[in-house]
């Protein structure tokens, strides 16, 4: 039999194919690298992008801040306004009030009895005056509880005053305010 070499020939293909093998690889090395620098320009556009949005979102944020730092500030001088229009509306819904009750002071006061001071504390009123005697402290006392604005009297303290008279007496007493259920308090 004949001997036939096909080394050269396996060696040649062998080569061949190492040199195919090198070219792909060379190439797919090549496409990777483009790949990675395709993707990194990818990703960092994607952080610009990213980037610009939170500073828009930033400069935003800041207005927007701003604003909710005026609407804090209107809602403060709104909730001020809205006190003093209470406290007035009360001061104006008071009115004939306080009238009803002066106007039930001086028709209380019996004869020998006149007030020095009176100081109102809420609904509370303090009351200082001088009195011929204690028959008419006591008398003041019973016509106070028997007003229909004024309830609860109270007698702090009775001292002589001997500057008024033998038997006479100054008085400090407080007396609550009563506004009546009805409209009848309030007619007449």
């Amino acid at each position: 039999m004949a001997q036939i070499n096909l080394l050269p020939w396996r060696d040649a293909r062998r080569e061949e194919q190492k040199r195919q093998f090198l070219t792909i690889l060379g190439l797919v090395a090549l496409a990777a690298v483009v790949l990675v620098v395709l993707a990194d320009r990818v990703v960092n556009g994607q952080i610009d992008d990213q980037r610009a949005r939170n500073a828009y979102l930033q400069e935003n944020i800041r207005e927007l801040d701003k604003q909710v730092a005026e609407i804090r500030d209107l809602q403060r001088k709104r909730n001020q306004l809205i006190d003093r229009m209470r406290v007035i509306q009360e001061l104006q819904g008071n009115r004939p009030i306080i009238v009803r009750v002066f106007d039930q002071l001086v028709r209380t006061v019996p004869d020998g009895v006149f007030y020095s001071r009176v100081q109102a504390q809420g609904k509370k009123l303090q009351i200082t005056g001088v009195a011929e005697s204690n028959n008419r402290v006591s008398s003041l006392m019973r016509r106070l509880d028997g007003s229909d604005w004024l309830e609860a009297p109270n007698l702090d303290s009775v001292r002589a005053a001997a500057a008024y008279g033998d038997q006479a007496a100054t008085f400090d007493l407080s007396v609550q305010v009563d506004l009546p259920d009805s409209d009848d308090g309030q007619g007449g």
